[in-house]
């Protein structure tokens, strides 16, 4: 069930779009406006094979300008692919040999899916401003229709990017059981007043233009000044002043002096004519009118107590990627429903892309979008597969841990590690602060069968550990994990990161209020080796628990077992299990010289 012929390396190739009138809409379609609409008619585009189990279909949302041709080309000679297309296809971050995506024109849509410009058959002519205000919830309710009526129980995935994840965070309320999974790129659970303000600023344009006619315009001539207007304003929104000052600066279109005139000089403002005359022979005004009120309304909290309350309803894993620039969509807003998704128990990574592109970023960064998606993806259609991180199926039950220098990859092997995972009670829910690329948690899964969530700063840390199967926050442990319930967790670990956080003191209280038990690993600065670097060399020490120099060190503190009991007792912190360790395993003479590091078990007092 393929349209797409391949006919480039990494490309879907020649692609068809399809026209499907819904047969659930032939007797009416009621928006919940409680307006009537029907029948309805869907513009979609699918590429890649549907497996035999239909369980390979991935849903791509498109935001307001976009349309259903993600991919591929309509025809040869078609100079320009689909909108997503370094995404979608072979080998990609959606990789069409894996997956069957679909890609369909939303509701109101103004190519090939029923709105505005669509007939009205009360009358006989376009809809215009005679077709009711629909919502994302009405979008999305047409393409649970779509899904349907293509023989497709449930799907893989459901993605999508600005308003496209506000489409795909509906779909995980509105049918929690029909999507396994939901990626949501540079969006929000809400519409801001900002964002509603700049969709009022571009609705006015486009309705004060003397063609607008209320809504009644001559297509061919229309409303253009105020369209172009309108999506020069919004574009703004899309960049980032970073992103705008590289591409632009001050520079003029023409070179040499000022011209003293008014009219488009710089060309940043050239730039943003270009993409208004472009968007205005594309897309259809009163279809922007309708598109920006739908976005304006969505509010996933709205008739709820709270936005906890409201995605306590979501089943589907959910991956939310924000981007460092994006003052449309900014990172708070992802985080917001990532942490409200982490307080409901509920399986969420999320990853803060840095970028100066701004909210276009998500059209743009996608190298990382790429490597987090099919990171996610494939752990989505192959729950148990292994990764990297994992240790080998011989290794699953060791009832004591093995002091081994190098695991199976050849790489070094952590001692604490193995003590954690020993020491960590089957089926628990443990939160690794500072989790790395996922290696502690991964072993913890395979032997213990916990539920494992990560907090990493680190990017490229958090990006190789969602490909591994870990639910990653992206976060500075040095921020406290307030976002977090007391008592959330069985154990919180910290593992050879206490000597890097900024306030040590904060950090552990807040392990303790969130998790029942904490434990804490560090490298000991008091090992013999350590002092003698010290004593008789007269530098700083760099040690293989220690391997960085004194200038590119992350570490912060330096501390020894003595310090760190000390530190416990003026915090009231009770240490309930104290296990130092060197290359050969435990120790138990004079620890404050001869072990590399110590692990420990702590609990409130």
């Amino acid at each position: 069930m393929s349209t797409a012929d391949t006919t480039d390396a990494g490309s879907v190739g020649l692609v068809e779009t399809k026209s499907i009138v819904l047969d659930e809409t032939r007797d009416g379609f009621t928006l919940e406006s409680g307006a009537k609409i029907g029948p309805v008619t869907v513009a979609y585009e699918s590429y890649g094979t549907l497996s035999e189990e239909k369980d390979n279909v991935i849903l791509v949302c498109h935001a307001l300008s976009g349309d259903a041709h993600a991919a591929g080309r309509h025809h040869e000679d078609d100079r320009k692919p689909g909108w997503w297309d370094g995404m979608i296809g072979p080998g990609k971050g959606i990789d069409t040999d894996k997956y069957f995506v679909i890609c369909s024109n939303f509701l109101g849509g103004c190519k090939g899916t029923t709105g505005p410009t669509s007939h009205n058959p009360a009358t006989g002519k376009a809809y215009n401003l005679d077709f009711p205000i629909f919502t994302v919830g009405d979008m999305v309710r047409v393409q649970h229709a779509l899904i349907r009526q293509l023989g497709i129980e449930q799907l893989l995935c459901v993605l999508g990017g600005s308003l496209g994840g506000m489409q795909a965070l509906e779909w995980s309320t509105r049918y929690p059981d029909d999507t396994r999974s939901v990626i949501l790129l540079a969006t929000s659970h809400y519409t801001g007043a900002q964002q509603i303000a700049f969709d009022a600023v571009g609705r006015s344009a486009i309705q004060a233009d003397p063609e607008f006619h209320g809504g009644e315009y001559n297509p061919v001539r229309g409303p253009r000044k105020g369209l172009a207007i309108a999506r020069m304003l919004a574009h703004i929104t899309y960049l980032s002043d970073q992103s705008m000052d590289r591409k632009f600066g001050r520079t003029l279109h023409h070179a040499g002096s000022l011209g003293y005139r008014f009219g488009s000089e710089f060309n940043v403002e050239t730039y943003l004519d270009y993409q208004g005359e472009r968007f205005v022979n594309r897309f259809d005004a009163n279809t922007y009118l309708y598109v920006t009120k739908a976005m304006d309304y969505f509010d996933m909290s709205a008739g709820f107590d709270s936005l906890d309350a409201s995605l306590a309803r979501v089943k589907p894993r959910t991956l939310a990627i924000s981007f460092t620039s994006d003052w449309l969509f900014p990172p708070y807003m992802s985080q917001d429903i990532v942490y409200a998704l982490a307080r409901n128990r509920k399986e969420v990574a999320y990853c803060n892309i840095k970028t100066d592109a701004g909210h276009d970023a998500f059209l743009l960064e996608l190298k990382d979008i790429s490597r987090l998606i099919s990171g996610f993806l494939i752990h989505t259609l192959y729950p148990e597969r292994e990764c990297e991180n994992c240790p080998p199926k011989s290794c699953d039950n060791p009832d004591q841990p093995q002091p081994i220098k190098n695991d199976h990859l050849g790489k070094l092997k952590r001692v604490d590690y193995e003590m954690i995972v020993n020491l960590v009670e089957e089926n628990s829910r443990v939160l690794d602060a500072g989790c790395g690329e996922g290696e502690l948690l991964c072993s913890l899964q395979r032997r213990k069968n916990i539920v494992g969530v990560g907090i990493e700063l680190d990017q490229e840390k958090v990006i190789r550990a969602i490909g591994c199967g870990i639910h990653v926050i992206q976060a500075n442990l040095d921020k406290g994990l307030v976002e977090l319930p007391d008592d959330s967790f069985d154990y919180v670990v910290l593992s050879m990161t206490l000597q890097v956080v900024k306030n040590p003191a904060l950090a552990l209280k807040e392990m303790l209020r969130v998790g029942k038990k904490c434990i804490v690993t560090f490298p000991n600065f008091g090992h013999w080796r350590v002092r003698a670097n010290l004593a008789f060399k007269g530098r700083a020490p760099v040690t293989p628990n220690l391997p960085y120099s004194w200038y590119d060190s992350p570490n912060r503190h330096v501390l020894t077992i003595k310090d760190f009991r000390e530190f416990c007792r003026k915090l009231d912190i009770a240490i309930e299990k104290e296990i130092v360790l060197n290359a050969d395993g435990q120790t138990s003479f004079m620890p404050n010289l001869f072990a590399e590091e110590a692990v420990y078990v702590l609990k409130k007092n």
